[in-house]
């Protein structure tokens, strides 16, 4: 009966050191994480910057529409709305603030990024030395890392929202602002500092989630998609991609899900006139 049992423990804890040999090597067969260490800081930025800036002006539009939707008093589907906009003020209307969002979101940005990168090498390297497991300490990582990155960012990105969306939703018939710089002026004069960080606290309570669903998603979203295509397939450049692209996008659903609706308060609030 003891050597029955004997037996048992040890299978089992040949079983164990088995799948934790087996986890590890799937585990060093992924895509190496880049660390903040080992970027080229300068080319991170620059480069950074020219792609973010891309991206924006891709993905603008649809943020026009969006905010139209969150501050219209009826609702109204997103393919009504675009049309109205472009019946009313033609292709320019997608692109209204853009100059202002753009010039506020490139530094902006680049303090997210700073702040989420540093912030997430230091967290995941300290979880490692602690003892806890790799993919438990880099979805730790990423969510500390969502959290900093968020609140460093909206220093600058809350003002840069009130422009922006106050811009977005005036039509060619209710025109009040005649810019960025001609919004900033006249906000700055009639709410004073406090109106361009209107729904600061609000931005964080939205960002701040947001951000820590997003990337903790993308960490492990990417983990169970290169089990299904199979970590060896890590190498080729369209599977990356793939896997990237896939991750993002069950991440950004996530995220989205859980503060769309302290977004569109958040939205509200700072399109209104004091």
């Amino acid at each position: 009966m003891e050597e029955t049992m004997s037996f048992s423990a040890v299978d089992m804890e040949e079983e164990s050191g088995a799948a934790a040999a087996a986890a590890a090597e799937e585990i060093r067969r992924l895509p190496a994480e880049v660390n903040w260490e080992m970027l080229d800081k300068s080319r991170f930025f620059v480069l950074g910057a020219a792609l973010f800036s891309g991206v924006s002006a891709a993905l603008y539009p649809a943020v026009v529409v969006k905010t139209h939707l969150q501050v219209a008093p009826p609702p109204a589907a997103a393919t009504a709305t675009a049309a109205a906009i472009l019946r009313r003020d033609g292709p320019r209307g997608f692109y209204r603030g853009f100059g202002a969002s753009l010039a506020g979101t490139v530094p902006a940005r680049a303090l997210y990024m700073a702040a989420l990168e540093a912030t997430k090498s230091s967290v995941g390297s300290a979880a490692v030395r602690l003892g806890v497991s790799e993919p438990a300490a880099s979805a730790a990582a990423s969510a500390a890392a969502g959290v900093s990155a968020a609140v460093a960012a909206q220093v600058v990105w809350t003002p840069v929202d009130v422009i922006s969306q106050r811009l977005m939703v005036q039509t060619s018939a209710t025109c009040r602002y005649r810019g960025g710089a001609d919004a900033f002026r006249k906000i700055l004069v009639a709410d004073g500092v406090r109106g361009l960080y209107r729904g600061f606290g609000l931005s964080i309570l939205t960002y701040a989630p947001s951000n820590t669903v997003w990337w903790s998603s993308y960490a492990m979203a990417q983990r169970l998609l290169w089990r299904v295509v199979g970590a060896e397939r890590s190498e080729s450049y369209p599977s990356l991609m793939a896997v990237q692209g896939a991750s993002a996008a069950l991440a950004g659903g996530a995220s989205a899900l859980v503060t769309m609706p302290l977004d569109t308060v958040k939205t509200r609030l700072q399109v209104m006139e004091a």
